[in-house]
């Protein structure tokens, strides 16, 4: 008899027979507050009717139409509307499956237009985990170990995790633009760096937002050094911060950005977004794949684009995030160390009595919130971060619930 891997651990015990909106229904008959989103990707929430009835529609139409054999409707009506809301400038893309699939696109994309054979990522980032997704992702080493030799040219740079550090923000953040400058004298010369690969609120790496300063400061040397600046929105972006894109809150512009995740609301999509001259630049017949650009996803996206829009879902989660963050830093206890966010991304760190990482607590809250009907995900170089990532449908009224069973679960910590 075939079972799943015995290397899967499953971050709860719950077997969901169904879901609608903020909740998955267990096969036990209980509901629960889905506040995980599947890792972020269901950002209308479960089985949206808009969503379900143009996947439904799709794929009595056409399931897989191979889009460098084919053009299909859903991937030209796609298109054109991610035109209408990706940065100023970025406007040609292509489509892959995953977040992994996203970024080493961007990776080829980048040393090939440059020439420059090295990339910058920042320490903490998440960027997937195939061979060059895992090489630049520094969040922990369970996504790199084991399969080394990994790839050359990718060298890693601090981010401003001012609290990991015990400094302020600005503190934080000279430290890791004067390290940066540093890195340039000692391990890749500007001239040999194709482009800085980062994420504007770390994920995996403990949900820890970067600052307009850090960013600009990234945008000023890629600008004197002729280096592409790469955002990594695979986790921030369509409305997940209170932005449409995560980046927007620093007012920096990219050169190139990767999606997935919250882009159709569950269906597997991603892709990259740079300038049609920058794009240009790749090597023929350096882009493709069989399933990239499904007709059914991108159907699901359509209708994604849909939602979030009638329904004001980038204002929601702009609204929602603030109250979310404001009453987890409320009911924090001497067992969180720190709390922070942007949007609808809020992470709770525990630490012990002396200061130090508290990873036991964090997946004994993990679990007590699910035991109690709260769906939450740990996260953090040591696991010791309980974040909450909840869809962009959530009301104020499941926002209070969540934080009703939040602080039962502190109080009983």
């Amino acid at each position: 008899m075939a079972e799943l891997s015995p290397i899967l651990k499953q971050a709860t015990a719950v077997t969901v027979d169904h879901g609608a909106g903020c909740y998955v229904f267990g096969t036990d008959g209980r509901r629960y507050l889905d506040f995980t989103a599947g890792i972020g990707v269901t950002s209308t929430g479960h089985c949206h009717p808009h969503v379900v009835a143009a996947a439904q529609a799709q794929v009595a139409t056409l399931i897989h139409g191979q889009y460098t054999t084919v053009l299909h409707r859903p991937l030209l009506e796609l298109t054109d509307r991610l035109g209408r809301v990706l940065p100023t400038g970025l406007d040609a893309l292509f489509f892959a499956n995953s977040g992994s699939e996203a970024i080493e696109a961007a990776l080829r994309l980048v040393r090939q237009a440059t020439g420059r054979p090295n990339v910058v990522v920042f320490h903490g980032g998440f960027h997937g985990r195939t061979v060059a997704a895992a090489t630049m992702t520094t969040s922990g080493t369970r996504f790199s170990a084991g399969f080394s030799p990994l790839m050359s040219g990718v060298h890693v740079a601090p981010f401003p995790t001012a609290f990991r550090y015990g400094w302020s923000e600005s503190e934080a953040t000279a430290f890791a633009l004067r390290e940066l400058d540093y890195l340039f004298a000692t391990l890749t010369s500007p001239a040999e760096t194709a482009a800085f690969i980062v994420e504007p609120v770390l994920g995996e790496g403990g949900y820890i937002p970067g600052n307009a300063e850090f960013f600009h400061g990234l945008r000023e040397r890629a600008d004197r050094h002729g280096i592409l600046l790469v955002f990594d929105e695979i986790q921030t972006g369509f409305g997940r911060t209170g932005r449409f894109f995560g980046h927007e809150h620093f007012h920096v512009r990219p050169d190139v950005i990767t999606i997935a995740k919250g882009l159709a609301s569950g269906f597997p999509l991603s892709g990259i977004a740079a300038a049609r001259e920058l794009m240009a630049r790749a090597w023929p017949g350096s882009q493709g794949g069989t399933y990239g650009a499904n007709a059914v996803s991108c159907a699901a996206a359509i209708a994604t684009l849909d939602v979030i829009e009638s329904e004001g879902l980038v204002a929601n989660a702009a609204a929602r995030g603030t109250q979310l963050i404001r009453g987890v830093r409320d009911s924090a206890t001497k067992a969180i160390g720190d709390v922070r966010g942007l949007g609808l991304l809020v992470g709770a760190e525990f630490v012990t009595a002396t200061g130090e990482p508290d990873p036991a607590t964090a997946a004994a809250a993990q679990r007590s919130a699910a035991a109690k009907g709260l769906l939450l995900l740990t996260c953090g170089a040591l696991m010791n971060v309980v974040r909450m990532i909840p869809p962009l449908i959530v009301t104020d009224t499941q926002i209070q619930d969540a934080l009703t069973i939040w602080s039962e679960v502190l109080a009983e910590l």
